[in-house]
């Protein structure tokens, strides 16, 4: 099968993309608009962009009236946000987040998770994630407009929280304690404790 993106519909090109680009890790997003209503919200394009400084993207597509999300809109008024992990543990809260909700009503409240204070950013983060990376806006490139329409959302780190109940050897974070979830095609995820070891070449 072959598909130009200019002969099919956006959602079926989407629709294959979703299905081969996998595992995708998921970024639960927490922010709170500048009036003070807490927002958290998962996208699973999302990833490290670097170490050095450290920071990560994720790409937050508009609504279907062509508009930005709560979560954008509360990045561009306030510019911090914090990227929670997805451990097993709160896989449905997750997917609970996932609900279109007025603005002005709160995700936490929805899903039964605890919204906890950052140390040095305005946004919440999720209590229950064992990993939580509060970051400032870097940059907002928008590059689709309409439904639908792609945004990629660059922060930098500013702070990152590791539960001690992950830690494993070398104070690193144990892949089998976390039980990290990944998005699959569909309504599919997986969780990443099937693994195996490649030796780097000249290692």
């Amino acid at each position: 099968m072959d598909f130009d993106p200019a002969d099919v519909r956006a959602s079926v090109f989407y629709q294959q993309m979703i299905h081969c680009i996998v595992p995708r890790p998921i970024a639960w997003v927490s922010t709170i608009s500048s009036a003070g209503a807490t927002n958290v919200a998962p996208f699973s394009y999302f990833t490290g962009v670097g170490s050095r400084p450290p920071s990560l993207l994720f790409c937050p597509a508009n609504n279907r009236q062509g508009e930005p999300k709560d979560t954008l809109r509360n990045i561009q008024d306030t510019g911090d946000f914090v990227v929670n992990i997805v451990s097993f543990s709160v896989a449905e809260a997750m997917n609970a987040s996932a609900a279109a909700l007025p603005p002005n009503e709160s995700e936490f409240d929805f899903c039964g998770v605890t919204a906890l204070a950052s140390l040095k950013i305005s946004a919440p983060r999720v209590l229950e994630s064992p990993v939580q990376f509060e970051c400032r806006k870097m940059h907002i490139l928008n590059i689709g407009d309409g439904p639908g329409g792609a945004n990629i959302v660059v922060g930098s780190i500013v702070h990152m929280h590791i539960d001690d109940h992950v830690i494993g050897i070398k104070d690193l974070v144990d892949p089998d304690l976390l039980n990290a979830v990944g998005r699959m095609g569909g309504v599919s995820y997986c969780r990443t404790k099937d693994r195996f070891d490649l030796a780097r070449p000249g290692e």
